[in-house]
């Protein structure tokens, strides 16, 4: 799993040979600083050249092929002891508002799989979207798997680059709902390294030790519409971008003080969402990297009052390595020709087994 903050590759190997899946190994590899760099242009900018986006394919695929290749060594895992990579690609464009809706996840698996020798599944997003689904959150399916409670309604708060919830209710017979609330760490991690050249604001403490400029975090909620709009709904970093920010002028204030803002933003906008959903949650876990965000993480906690905020170790799930896990279960779905989405989340018209399967033949590897 590569998502929206561009940080670097989740892996999780995962065995389902057990009564509840067990992770064998987790891992996370940063991006090299180039393939990085190049992925951000190509997601923010206006127009891609063909040439530069296919190569970025293959590039990124011989990346996730090094992690797979290095994990399994590092373990002992021969690759015909796999079943499936499952790889959901780094997300370049998603826009499920306009028609045709479309969504673009880069890093071939015909390069993946034969690097690897590992049959791999790919491409899980276009199917649901083919049936009017909005492609996200996929992650949901897997929440309700692993994370239901028959006494609690619990909500799963995932931020990455964007931020997005899944709510779990207690009873079974009603519906799991989810979405994408809006910026997670997007704007965050891109303003401090504008200001200071940093990759991320450690801990929240810049923005811990700025001041909210009420009036510009007013205007953001107020002039957004996606903050207001019912489900379904996602997003991506390529809409809550630069550009989105530079239309706020945010240079005409104290950089500190943006920064605060542009937490309290995702604090507000996530705590909103679990607010619009269908019943009252008691039980709230956090994953993704915003997890390691201390005073965001104490910010949801003031803001979301009675509902227990934890993180997902709780539920004895690593937060760094829920959606890599995900893909692995999803992998494992369709494998077995099971749906991996779920229409009350996305709204596709029905159920669908996600992605395609690039197998390998005996002796094709490299």
């Amino acid at each position: 799993m590569s998502g929206t903050s561009l940080d670097g590759v989740d892996i999780a190997i995962v065995d389902y040979g057990q009564p509840i899946p067990e992770p064998v190994y987790c891992n996370t590899k940063p991006y090299p600083a180039q393939i990085q760099q190049r992925l951000r242009d190509v997601i923010r900018a206006e127009k891609v050249a063909i040439d530069e986006l296919s190569k970025l394919d293959v590039e990124v695929a011989r990346f996730y092929a090094e992690v797979v290749n290095a994990a399994l060594s590092s373990n002992s895992i021969s690759p015909q002891s796999v079943a499936a990579i499952g790889c959901h690609g780094q997300t370049i464009c998603h826009n499920p508002d306009i028609d045709p809706i479309y969504t673009l996840q880069i890093g071939d698996p015909n390069t993946l799989s034969t690097r690897t020798g590992i049959t791999t599944v790919a491409d899980f997003r276009r199917r649901d979207m083919a049936l009017g689904g909005q492609g996200a959150p996929l992650a949901p399916a897997f929440h309700q798997t692993r994370f239901h409670s028959n006494r609690h309604n619990r909500v799963i708060i995932n931020i990455g680059g964007i931020a997005n919830i899944t709510y779990l209710p207690a009873n079974q017979h009603e519906a799991v709902t989810g979405f994408d609330t809006g910026p997670g760490n997007t704007l965050l991690d891109y303003w401090i390294n504008r200001q200071q050249g940093l990759k991320q604001d450690s801990n929240g403490d810049w923005a811990a030790a700025g001041q909210v400029i009420t009036a510009l975090l007013d205007t953001m909620l107020t002039n957004e519409p996606y903050f207001q709009r019912s489900t379904p709904k996602s997003t991506g970093t390529e809409y809550f971008s630069p550009a989105w920010l530079k239309a706020f002028s945010p240079e005409n204030f104290t950089a500190i003080d943006v920064q605060a803002t542009l937490l309290e933003l995702t604090a507000r906008t996530i705590a909103l969402g679990i607010k619009q959903l269908p019943d009252v949650a008691t039980e709230c876990y956090v994953c993704g990297g915003g997890v390691h965000n201390g005073y965001l993480m104490q910010r949801l906690y003031q803001l979301l009052g009675d509902c227990q905020v934890s993180s997902t170790a709780e539920l004895a799930v690593d937060p760094d390595f829920v959606e890599a896990q995900a893909f692995a279960w999803l992998a494992r779905e369709t494998l077995n020709h099971r749906p991996g989405n779920l229409p009350s989340v996305t709204h596709a018209s029905a159920p669908a087994v996600l992605g395609g399967v690039f197998q390998i033949p005996p002796g094709t590897s490299e």
